[in-house]
């Protein structure tokens, strides 16, 4: 059983910035392609970008420029970086991998964009 725990969630101003953080709990992390998600209530959840294990991203259109995806293979952990945060961003984040499975979503954390 693989778990993710999302942290560094909170409440930011419009323009603001956050981290988020993502540790993972597999020992072979560093093979694996990971993703970040949103979702807002009453949406199904939506993928923000991923990262391969080579370290190259791919970002949805509404976050490129904004977001950034890094990770540390040797922390087990993957990052998201958000900067110029909108009210629109206001959801709850998940990670997962590029392929994401059902059984292993985490709590997310919640960002909420708001002055």
């Amino acid at each position: 059983q693989v778990q993710f725990v999302e942290s560094g969630g909170g409440l930011v101003q419009p323009g603001g910035s956050l981290r988020l953080s993502c540790v993972i709990s597999t020992s072979i992390f560093r093979l694996y392609h990971m993703g970040w998600y949103l979702q807002t209530p009453g949406k199904q959840r939506e993928l923000l970008g991923t990262i391969a294990n080579s370290g190259t991203t791919n970002y949805a259109d509404s976050v490129k420029g904004r977001f950034t995806i890094s990770r540390d293979n040797a922390k087990k952990t993957v990052y998201l970086q958000m900067n110029s945060l909108q009210p629109e961003d206001t959801a709850v984040y998940y990670c997962n991998f590029g392929a994401p499975v059902k059984d292993y979503w985490g709590q997310g954390t919640q960002v909420t964009v708001s002055s």
